[in-house]
């Protein structure tokens, strides 16, 4: 009896293989963490779109945890994290439409007290 000489390999079982395992990433990367803090925006007729790159944002949760640039903080802390920053650098403020109002009038009062002109406030655009 001969020997067979293997000229060749079926490539469709590692082709079907490779689909399978790729409908697993993308069905389980929907599922992974953002790295957004989700609040819920009030809406605006009218906006621009920011560039941020060299924005500092400062979020406020419904239950009134605030975040500078995604760092969690207490209100002592937003001048300690301002003071890092000049004067026009540009500051988004992101509250949830369901905050209490004087958490935001506590956040526009320091920055305006420190100097800061160049703000701007993050709303939900449809």
């Amino acid at each position: 009896m001969q020997i067979k000489k293997f000229d060749s390999m079926n490539v469709v079982p590692f082709i079907d293989i490779m689909l399978v395992l790729l409908v697993i990433v993308l069905t389980t990367a929907t599922f992974i963490a953002r790295g957004v803090i989700p609040i819920d925006l009030s809406e605006a007729t009218s906006s621009t779109k920011i560039t941020k790159n060299k924005t500092v944002t400062i979020t406020v949760k419904p239950n009134g945890d605030i975040f500078f640039n995604k760092d969690k903080i207490n209100k002592e802390e937003i001048v300690s994290r301002l003071e890092k920053f000049k004067i026009n650098t540009a500051i988004s403020i992101s509250c949830d439409k369901n905050v209490r109002f004087e958490n935001f009038v506590y956040i526009i009062d320091i920055l305006k007290d420190k100097g800061y002109k160049n703000l701007g406030i993050i709303t939900k655009y449809e």
